[in-house]
């Protein structure tokens, strides 16, 4: 009896050890110091501008200013987010107070440069980066931002001394060569501005900069042929800049190449749906080519976008005039005469538009007004389109009837648009994987939707979890994690608070368990995997046989590993953490397609095709119709050399309604 006694005290001695730990690491969050806090704060805002969620990112440093406004690091990153949603003031003034709070951050003073820059501000733009070259005089890119800076606010000659420092430090730099060349231009010394180009593309033949500025040269001097090479090439480097494709149609129109001039038109347009010069340019060709209906849809959408332009108007008028739309050719030929009244070629078209519909007072009135002012007999008979016309242009702000139907320029040449040398330059996404492949499924408070009505992502595992008596809130799977808007992030982290709350108040272990899942999903869902990978490892020391968690575990230890990847950091130990934990949920969910998914990305970002290629093929046999695992096993498959079958694969993904498919397959298909 003494010994029974023994064991249900040394049992229930246990079990009470057990709860304590429990109820420690459940408050282990709240107990830790408000640093670790921050800083832990800190780095899931990093992690959200990682992955572009910028307004998330700015709520985490919102939280963590709010708790420690003396630490620069929030204040700065805030910056970043809001220089990325082009706050540009925003960002300014929150490197500003970063700048203040810790003036030897040489980075603070490049972004406030770059923001100053937006704003045009750029002779403070030029006292930022020569602080930051005070401390670090070997940045090429603090010297070519000012310089920049020198020839916006057209101070050529230093300008011109500051490249020539460039060229003597970095004498390979192709694009300093090309920037010099444009401010020859300017300076009007073509010579010096042909010969440095020229060795700017023999540096860097793909430097579209310089491309751009020889065929700057080539129009001027309107040698069209080389005009044409030249922008061909710009294109082909910069396939989406709307102005390259208006100005080689110009030049195609000079070659006669009417054909690819209407394709240069067609292009912009599909780039830029409202491009003036495009929309009116083709209008003009559409007349030259006889397209008389589709060149009146050009000129409507121009007036929509410019009701007050007269010239499309008279256009229109004529074109209407011309097709048989008599009433709308009075309406346009009205609002011309209105504004000019001695517009005597309007008067005499109106009177014909009236007369052929009867309306003989009306024409008669315009007629006798051209009579009166004693016009010649030919008043008003357009000139046909010839060749030569089709080359002429005038400019856009320029009204001169007798010059309805010349292409359209800009009034002042647009000047080159320099890129800025900065880690900033290009948008987040542009510094990871070339494998844009859909990304792993996690566990989430929102439903995913793929938009494929034929299939909803459903796990019973999941959906076992969810029948239990403890989820306050339902669990879903999802790929596409959303991006959170302010109220939605606000949300979240007042979850994170109730789920904090109703842990300390529980008193039963499973309960416990359940809402540690739930917060640490609440956690993933703000992108903060640090402190979701803690109630993770709580929630398996009550119970190593949730799958769940981990699963979970291995998504986030995933997901942060591919953010330490980018920063630089050792990434290696992270990586084989999240394959065991995969491993692990495998062991107890065999038959679960979405982690033989995951797993298989995870394979895919370390560049281990074979091995990805074999779980998306899993992943598919205990589910058909997952069109991620097409999609990515297609392209695991064309980056292992199979490219008809991950074609395939990606041709099945299409088919299942994951439309991104399409433009993969035409972009490998090349």
């Amino acid at each position: 009896m003494l010994l029974q006694d023994e064991g249900s005290h040394q049992e229930i001695t246990v079990m009470m050890r057990r709860r304590i730990i429990i109820a420690l690491l459940a408050l282990l969050p709240l107990c830790v110091s408000a640093q670790f806090n921050v800083d832990r704060v800190i780095i899931s805002g990093r992690s959200a501008l990682y992955y572009e969620d910028y307004v998330l990112a700015i709520q985490h440093f919102n939280r963590a200013i709010a708790s420690k406004p003396y630490k620069y690091e929030p204040w700065y990153y805030r910056g970043i987010a809001k220089y990325y949603l082009d706050d540009f003031a925003g960002a300014e003034d929150d490197c500003t107070e970063a700048i203040r709070l810790n003036p030897y951050v040489v980075g603070i003073y490049e972004l406030r440069g770059l923001c100053r820059i937006r704003q045009k501000k750029y002779e403070e733009a030029i006292t930022d980066y020569e602080r930051a070259l005070k401390d670090d005089p070997s940045a090429q890119n603090y010297w070519f931002n000012r310089m920049l800076c020198r020839v916006e606010l057209k101070d050529y000659d230093r300008a011109q001394l500051e490249l020539d420092t460039i060229i003597q430090k970095w004498n390979s730099f192709a694009r300093a060569y090309s920037v010099k060349a444009g401010v020859c231009l300017l300076q009007k010394d073509t010579t010096d501005a042909v010969k440095w180009l020229d060795k700017a593309l023999e540096l860097d033949p793909y430097d579209s900069e310089g491309w751009m500025t020889r065929a700057s040269i080539s129009l001027a001097r309107q040698d069209w042929k080389e005009a044409d090479q030249q922008l061909s090439k710009v294109i082909h480097l910069k396939p989406k800049m709307v102005a390259n494709y208006v100005n080689r149609a110009l030049v195609r129109l000079n070659i006669n190449n009417l054909r690819g001039a209407m394709s240069d038109y067609d292009t912009a347009i599909e780039i830029d749906p409202d491009n003036f010069l495009a929309h009116y340019n083709r209008g003009l060709l559409r007349v030259q080519v006889g397209d008389d209906n589709r060149a009146i849809s050009d000129f409507d959408y121009v007036i929509k976008m410019e009701p007050g332009n007269i010239m499309a108007i008279y256009n229109r008028a004529l074109l209407l005039h011309k097709t048989g739309d008599l009433r709308g050719a009075i309406r346009d030929y009205t609002t011309i005469i209105d504004q000019y009244p001695n517009f005597w070629a309007g008067l005499y078209s109106r009177a014909d538009c009236y007369r052929r519909l009867g309306m003989t007072n009306q024409a008669e009135l315009d007629e006798f007004k051209v009579f009166k002012a004693q016009m010649d007999k030919h008043i008003g008979i357009q000139p046909r389109w010839s060749r030569n016309q089709v080359r002429q242009t005038r400019k856009k702000s320029e009204i001169d009837f007798d010059k309805y139907n010349q292409i359209v320029v800009q009034d002042e040449e647009e000047p080159v648009e320099h890129e800025y040398e900065s880690v900033y330059r290009g948008k987040v996404q542009n510094r990871k994987m070339e494998i844009d492949h859909m990304p792993m499924y996690q566990l989430s408070f929102f439903k995913y939707d793929n938009l494929i009505k034929s299939y909803q992502v459903f796990s019973q595992a999941v959906d076992a979890y969810n029948q239990q008596k403890h989820p306050r809130h339902q669990l879903y799977l999802t790929c596409n994690p959303r991006s959170l808007n302010e109220p939605q992030s606000k949300a979240i982290f007042a979850l994170v608070d109730t789920l904090t709350e109703a842990i300390l108040d529980s008193r039963d272990v499973k309960v416990q368990q359940s809402l540690l899942l739930q917060r640490a999903v609440a956690y993933t869902v703000v992108q903060n995997y640090s402190e979701a990978i803690d109630d993770l490892n709580t929630c398996l020391d009550i119970d190593p046989t949730m799958a769940l968690a981990y699963w979970q575990r291995g998504v986030c230890e995933a997901l942060l590993n591919e953010m330490s990847f980018v920063q630089g950091s050792d990434s290696k130990i992270k990586s084989a953490s999240a394959l065991y934990d995969l491993n692990k949920a495998l062991e107890l969910l065999p038959a679960e397609p979405y982690i033989y998914f995951d797993r298989g990305n995870l394979h895919l970002s370390e560049g281990d095709y074979n091995k990805a290629i074999d779980d998306y093929t899993l992943s598919i046999e205990a589910n058909h119709q997952l069109a991620e695992a097409y999609f990515n096993r297609g392209l695991a498959r064309i980056h292992a050399g199979h490219r008809k079958e991950g074609i395939s694969d990606l041709s099945k993904a299409g088919e299942l309604g994951l439309y991104g498919a399409y433009s993969k397959i035409k972009e490998y298909s090349k």
